[in-house]
């Protein structure tokens, strides 16, 4: 089990500390310090079987900055995340070929 983590926020350090409290401890990748390449990205995207524009956090300055938007090619969003990471939507639990977007935290129980 894997958890995409940024420590700095509450969600991902409440969904890592759920997976912790049922007994799962997951390799933590803080992606913001290990950013992800645009070929891992795709496959995170696969795992998790979502539009690319799912994976934004459309809240950021960078989402307009770069002029991101629903109609963005997946390649184009890909390639901003790659690009500028604080854009990953966090916190993302894998296991094995499945993938959630854990917020609310308890949605990575699917994967327990």
């Amino acid at each position: 089990m894997i958890i995409y983590h940024n420590p700095r926020c509450s969600k991902s350090r409440q969904a890592l500390g759920f997976l912790r409290e049922n007994a799962e401890e997951p390799e933590v990748v803080e992606y913001l310090k290990a950013p992800l390449g645009q070929a891992e990205l795709a496959g995170l995207l696969k795992k998790l079987n979502l539009p690319a524009h799912d994976l934004l956090r459309t809240r950021e300055d960078e989402y307009n900055e770069l002029g991101l938007s629903p109609d963005t090619p997946e390649e184009d969003i890909l390639t901003a995340i790659a690009a500028h990471p604080i854009l990953l939507e966090r916190p993302i639990v894998v296991k094995g070929r499945r993938a959630v977007i854990a917020r609310p935290p308890e949605l990575a129980e699917d994967l327990l």
